[in-house]
């Protein structure tokens, strides 16, 4: 399951280096998870590191983006070709 941040992100910036997949940016109001490339951090951390730093747990599973452990790990491989 993808991730998504909640509106109530305080833009403190502690997310955005922390992403491996490049999945988090800056939305209108608040930062943004790309569905399409989180993977929760599947393949690089056993928990998702933007949850860990966010100060204010703004960061939750996102319900539109239901993903299976394999379904992670295969899209983790296709953002990741390159480390093959």
């Amino acid at each position: 399951m993808a991730l998504r941040i909640t509106a109530q992100c305080i833009n403190c910036d502690m997310c955005l280096p922390e992403c491996p997949n490049e999945a988090i940016y800056e939305g209108a109001k608040v930062y943004e998870i790309d569905a399409a490339r989180c993977t929760e951090c599947v393949g690089f951390y056993d928990h998702p590191t933007c949850k860990a730093v966010c100060p204010i747990d703004c960061i939750e599973l996102h319900p539109e983006h239901v993903e299976t452990q394999d379904q992670l790990m295969k899209k983790f491989e296709g953002l990741n070709l390159f480390q093959k």
